[in-house]
């Protein structure tokens, strides 16, 4: 028998488990279902937030598989049992938020090109094509037009605080530019989301379980409670921004809307929450910009009101246009691609108010708050 060469690799015997083939299953995967996720191995509060991220656009978009009309009563255990974990880790309720679809949601494709909706996309996505895309990016947008604002509360409370006349008088006209940029920015949307396809398509997928009429009882997230939870769907009002505005504003709004907001604000990651309160515990600029009696500071103080009365009356057109009377159009529309008008929420906003009731109590709310030189 001839040596054999060293140059001749040994070829190791044939056996299935090498190609993840199973010996009773064959290329069938055996038990298939999902194992039950962990929360330990995440590191740090942005792999949170990531997951949380994840786990509540699988929810939303198992809950409402089936639209308004057969929506899922039970969360499956190997669902519920992480998303309420993280939850839990990262102090926000279980299920889709504004902090979950918007501001942790986006991407920018040339990070060294500016914010601008051509050079950012979203992360995750639901039913609803470019129209979904251009709604979730619209509000990174006005997220992003609300930084110089959010600056200039704290530059604001610090000028009070000194004080310094000159630095609250800048902080102020910064506002006041912010609330305008924010406006122009939401005009976007109508070039980018069409609100037919917002109001068929997308709006369920932003609605919640609580104070809605397709899911009265709520939603059973199973291994965690045997009673459904009742939860209110994304918002607006969930924003840190405007409730941020209205803070250091000391506009006050109607005791229901008033309540609604601050509801609002369990749906908030808790350190904006904190943001806002730190604002409200501040000295009242209402009442340093009074006794000082400076005329600058006053007239300031209400072009920033005005400002934001301007805003809230440009939200209250959008969401006519994309609700009100998109509805009407979803009612007389004759059967298409796009799904029959929903019933549940026809007059309410995904967070369970009715819309544009609340929407111009706190307009008009926020215009009563101008000031008017004394004596």
């Amino acid at each position: 028998m001839e040596p054999q060469s060293p140059n001749l690799k040994t070829t190791p015997s044939l056996t299935l488990g090498r190609f993840h083939i199973s010996e009773d299953y064959g290329f069938l995967l055996p038990s298939p279902l999902m194992p039950l996720l962990s929360c330990q191995f995440l590191t740090g509060y942005r792999e949170q937030r990531l997951a949380h991220l994840t786990l509540s656009f699988i929810t939303i978009g198992y809950v409402w598989q089936e639209g308004e009309t057969q929506p899922k009563e039970v969360l499956p255990r190997n669902l519920a049992l992480p998303f309420v974990e993280v939850s839990r880790s990262v102090g926000l309720p279980p299920i889709l938020t504004h902090s979950d679809l918007v501001l942790a949601n986006w991407t920018a494709r040339d990070p060294g090109r500016p914010l601008e909706i051509r050079n950012l996309d979203i992360i995750f996505s639901l039913p609803g094509g470019e129209s979904l895309r251009g709604f979730i990016l619209v509000i990174v947008l006005v997220e992003n037009a609300a930084v110089p604002g959010i600056k200039a509360l704290v530059q604001a409370v610090n000028a009070i605080l000194q004080p310094s006349p000159e630095s609250l008088l800048q902080a102020l006209q910064r506002l006041r530019l912010s609330i305008q940029d924010i406006k122009g920015v939401l005009g976007q949307m109508h070039d980018y989301a069409d609100p037919d396809v917002f109001y068929a398509v997308i709006r369920i997928f932003l609605s919640g379980w609580k104070d809605n009429p397709a899911m009265p009882a709520g939603l059973i997230y199973e291994g965690v409670s045997n009673e459904p939870l009742r939860y209110s769907g994304g918002s607006t009002a969930q924003s840190t921004v405007l409730q941020a505005f209205d803070e250091f504003l000391g506009i006050h709004h109607s005791e229901e809307s008033a309540d609604f907001l601050h509801k609002m604000r369990d749906y908030m990651p808790p350190s904006h929450k904190a943001f806002i309160e730190e604002i409200h515990s501040a000295p009242s600029l209402r009442d340093h910009i009074l006794s000082s009696g400076n005329g600058q500071l006053l007239a300031a103080y209400n072009q920033c009101v005005e400002a934001l009365v301007a805003l809230r009356s440009y939200h209250i057109a959008m969401v006519t246009k994309y609700l009100i009377t998109a509805a009407a159009r979803a009612k007389g529309r004759r059967p298409s691609q796009l799904p029959g008008p929903p019933w549940a929420l026809e007059e309410r906003g995904t967070g369970g108010t009715v819309v544009l009731r609340f929407l111009k109590s706190v307009r008009d709310k926020t215009l009563e708050a101008i000031l008017h030189q004394s004596g």
